[in-house]
């Protein structure tokens, strides 16, 4: 757990701010550089599939900007995304971040299935604006670690101004694995006392809600919010290994903006 925990840390401190347009011009600009800094607690589960939660604290570091759609973009610890094509509402670009490990001491129910090393992933997305609905699809593989295979995702999000400054971005979508993928984190190879030998094959894993919101406390503190639930189907519902079908994932964070001279 404290391994994933770090790794969390790595990996939200990359990119869970999100950054616009202009803020990527002030990153590499010449004029004064605004940036803003802080932290988030998080609430997530265990292991994927699991009844029990940990919560932990990451640091949250990145230039200052709109978190609405921005050049940088951050959609998950596995999913952060570089926005290089923008083009009459068509973007598209590289996206990379971290695939968590899962401990075999996570639960009893692990025991005998040793650990899953976890890694960084490589990919890519796409999306089209319709109005305020965007439809996108994603791809992320992992390339160090342990091979656990790809994911690709699929869904539509829609940002919402509403009063006093705050923006909101809902999502909505499913999340597809390969055999890989499937075969790493819910496939039992070798019966154990608890589990029979299981083997989960390639296809729609789970699908998805989640919401995040900004709430501007002044003009130089913000409040970040970030949910998702996300139900597991299919041959993952269906494992052995899973003690709860129902996964959520939340966090609560707390940002200054400052400006350094350059």
């Amino acid at each position: 757990m404290l391994r994933s925990i770090s790794r969390l840390v790595v990996a939200a401190a990359a990119g869970v701010v999100l950054v616009s347009p202009a803020g990527a011009t002030d990153l590499f600009g010449s004029g004064p550089l605004e940036l803003q800094a802080g932290g988030m607690v998080l609430v997530a589960p265990k292991y994927e599939g699991s009844k029990d939660y940990q919560v932990f604290g990451v640091p949250l570091v990145a230039p200052a900007g709109s978190n609405e759609f921005g050049f940088i973009q951050f959609r998950g610890p596995e999913d952060i995304r570089l926005r290089v094509i923008n083009f009459n509402g068509f973007e598209a670009g590289p996206l990379t971040g971290w695939r968590f490990d899962r401990e075999e001491d996570d639960s009893t129910r692990l025991t005998g299935l040793g650990d899953v090393d976890g890694g960084v992933v490589f990919g890519g997305y796409a999306a089209y604006r319709f109005g305020a609905f965007t439809p996108f699809v994603s791809y992320s593989h992992q390339v160090t670690g342990d091979e656990t295979g790809g994911l690709l995702r699929f869904g539509a999000e829609a940002p919402v101004s509403i009063i006093g400054g705050v923006k909101m971005t809902g999502q909505i979508g499913a999340t597809w694995a390969d055999d890989d993928y499937m075969d790493a984190f819910f496939s039992v190879r070798t019966a154990t006392l608890l589990l029979p030998v299981y083997d989960a094959e390639s296809g729609i894993k789970d699908v998805y809600i989640g919401l995040n919101a900004d709430v501007p406390l002044s003009s130089q503190w913000n409040l970040k919010l970030i949910g998702q639930y996300s139900r597991l189907v299919g041959d993952a519902a269906d494992s052995p290994i899973v003690e709860s079908e129902d996964q959520f994932f939340g966090g609560l964070g707390l940002t200054y903006k400052f400006t350094i001279d350059r």
